[in-house]
Formats: structure tokens, C-alpha cells, sequence
């Protein structure tokens, strides 16, 4: 041994260069006492198993944790529907309705009657698309809308941009031929009688604006909303043609007792549907509006 606190001694070290597969040596010299030590250091090679082994370890690991992510974002979304929010109630049965905690169309109650509210919705940009079908509430028809609509929010657009999901649904069938249409929250889609045709619109989250990115799908188009004044009515439940039909029926007559606003000439019935398929139908919170306008 060297008495490393001795002045006197100063070791210098020199290595030579390893040969694969065989040991290092390290040479230690004294350059007072010329007395060299020879110390070899074994360099422990891994097999290709073990190096297997290694790489599956990693990779479990790196799996975890996207599993981790993934089941946050998970955990994140179910809030949505399991916590969600609630509209003022006027009645019993619209006070046991619940909306899934998504952004929606912005608007203003302006006023409330018996039977129905009159609300100012803020603008707001769709994507929609045209599809044949028979009925509003066609399930093929709307299945194949939605999908396509469904498929530009998550990702097919020129930016591959992942939007957020946002409520109500929409539907909407045009009585009249030749009049311009306002679109609604979304999903909206509107019949041409004559054609049988209907459209299906997504309302865009609101904080792109104008900035969206362009679909890749020909068939969906990018319009934007203007500011509106519509009649509202809700109910629960699953909704279909019928039903539609007789609610339309029924606030149409209640509006023409309105001092303050009308019915807008050529306007249809948008119908908006706010829950996921596996909502409750007492819980289910659906709405039927028409566009109105001021009277004087």
C-alpha cells in the first residue's frame, strides 16, 4: 500500500486502451519510488438475453406512464356526464334534466313565458355536412353525418388538430325552399323538403374563432353563425318525429299571443338534444326553438 498522505509519493496513472473482451488494465506508477502497480478492472459484458430483458423493462415502463396519462384524461372526460351542470328550472321535470359539463352555445335569457323562454345566442362557427335521409331523426342517415362530422373534430383537418366535444345536438328541418338558414349549436341538421336531404352541423369550440383548421373531407364545410333571438321550449326523454312535430304545433300557436316577438317568416325548428345515448330519459334534456323577432 501507498500512503497517500505522503508528500513524497505522486502516483500517475496510465490506461491502457481496453481490447474488446478482454479486462482493462490500469497501469499506477510512483514517480518518486519508479515502483509501478498493475491493477486490472474487469469489465462485466451483458448478454443479449439480459439486454431483452432490460429493453421489456423499459418499455413497461414507459407504458405505465402512458397508461397513467391516458386514464387521467379518462377520469377527466367522465366528470363531464357523471358531474354535470344544470339549467335554471321552471318546472319539476326540467329540474331533474342534466347537461354533460361540455362548452356550449353562449345566449341570454331575455324573458320567460308559461310554456316557453326567449333567449339572445351569441354567435359561434359549425362544421357541417349533408346527408340523404327520410326522417329527422333517421338513425342510418344521422349515424353516417355524425361520424363524418366526428372524424373532422378529432383530427382529420388540415392542422390534425384534436377538438373538444361540445352540446347540444342539433336538428333542423327546413319547411321552406329558397330561405337562408341560421345554423345552431353542435350538431344541427336541416331537411330540404323537396330534395330529402338533410344537414348536420358540430357547433366549434369557441376558442379558435375564425382560426379553425380546414377539413380534409370535402363533404364538411366550416360556416359561421350570426347572432339570434329564438323560442325556446325543453323536455326529457328520447325524441322523435311525432313528438317534434306536435311541440313545433304547439309553440307556434303560443307564440302568436306574444306582445314582444314573432316568429321569424321561413324559420323551422331546431330541435337540440344535449345527452350522450346512455343518459336516463327523465334526465335526458332536449329543446325545441324557433327563431323569432322583435315586433316593432
Amino acid at each position: 500500500m501507498f500512503p497517500l498522505s505522503n508528500p513524497s509519493l505522486f502516483l500517475q496513472p496510465s490506461i491502457v486502451p481496453p481490447i474488446p473482451g478482454k479486462p482493462t488494465t490500469l497501469s499506477v506508477t510512483n514517480s518518486a519510488s519508479s515502483v509501478e502497480r498493475i491493477i486490472t478492472v474487469h469489465r462485466r459484458t451483458i448478454s443479449p438475453f439480459e439486454s431483452r430483458i432490460s429493453l421489456v423493462f423499459a418499455l413497461a415502463s414507459q407504458a405505465n406512464s402512458l397508461s397513467q396519462r391516458l386514464l387521467a384524461d379518462v377520469a377527466v372526460e367522465t366528470a363531464k356526464y357523471v358531474f354535470p351542470k344544470r339549467f335554471e328550472s321552471r318546472t319539476l321535470e326540467e329540474a331533474l334534466m342534466s347537461v354533460p359539463d361540455l362548452e356550449t352555445v353562449q345566449f341570454k335569457v331575455l324573458s320567460r313565458r308559461d310554456q316557453y323562454e326567449i333567449r339572445e345566442v351569441e354567435p359561434y362557427f359549425v362544421a357541417e355536412t349533408t346527408m340523404p335521409g327520410k326522417d329527422g331523426f333517421d338513425f342510418s342517415g344521422a349515424s353516417r353525418s355524425f361520424n363524418v362530422l366526428a372524424e373532422y373534430l378529432f383530427g382529420k383537418n388540415t392542422m390534425t388538430e384534436k377538438m373538444e366535444m361540445t352540446t347540444p345536438v342539433f336538428t333542423s328541418k327546413n319547411q321552406s325552399d329558397g330561405v337562408k338558414r341560421d345554423m345552431t349549436t353542435p350538431v344541427l341538421t336541416t331537411k330540404s323538403r323537396d330534395q330529402d336531404k338533410w344537414k348536420m352541423s358540430f357547433v366549434m369550440p369557441s376558442k379558435y374563432g375564425a382560426n379553425l383548421p380546414l377539413p380534409k373531407d370535402s363533404s364538411v364545410r366550416i360556416n359561421e353563425v350570426p347572432r339570434k333571438i329564438v323560442a325556446v321550449v325543453s323536455f326529457s326523454g328520447f325524441v322523435n318525429d311525432e313528438e317534434v312535430k306536435q311541440r313545433e304545433l304547439k309553440l307556434r300557436e303560443a307564440l302568436k299571443s306574444d306582445s314582444q316577438f314573432k316568429t321569424k317568416e321561413g324559420t323551422s325548428v331546431d330541435v337540440a338534444q344535449y345527452n350522450p345515448p346512455f343518459t336516463l330519459p327523465f334526465q335526458r334534456r332536449n329543446e325545441i326553438a324557433l327563431e323569432v323577432e322583435r315586433k316593432n
